[in-house]
């Protein structure tokens, strides 16, 4: 592989010796947490799109919203929302419910605990250095 002018020859390691406790325990952890790499990472595809971001956090602050209320809060049209709430709901993170005409949007509570971090993250003060 060439790169800035340097080859790299990417299978050319040259370790004396290799760890298999360590190798084997690598493995061990990533084995045991196969369902949580699943959901993580649907959780951050998700969340990779900074409108989905702003109506998950919304909706945490909120408890639930709906399409209309998402739509005059982030100054977007209402299908662009429903476009967003419809990959959220196939991605498992909301829920809606319906009150008359009006549906309501809210998240899993399951999904919570892994979004928290984030939000305790948009919670803090921006430091400028």
């Amino acid at each position: 592989m060439l790169i800035f002018g340097f080859i790299l020859n990417m299978s050319n390691c040259k370790r004396i010796f290799a760890d298999l406790g360590q190798i084997n325990n690598c493995r061990e952890a990533l084995n045991s947490n196969l369902i949580q790499f699943s959901e993580l990472s649907g959780l951050l595809a998700l969340t990779g799109n900074e409108v989905r971001l702003k109506i998950l956090f919304l909706l945490n602050r909120e408890d639930e919203l709906c399409p209309c209320d998402l739509s005059d809060i982030l100054d977007m049209t209402i299908p662009a929302i429903s476009q967003h709430l419809r990959k959220l709901k196939d991605g498992n993170m909301i829920q809606s419910k319906r009150s008359g005409q009006t549906i309501y949007y809210s998240i899993i509570a399951s999904r919570l605990e892994l979004l928290h971090p984030f939000f305790s993250q948009l919670q803090k003060p921006l430091i400028v250095i």
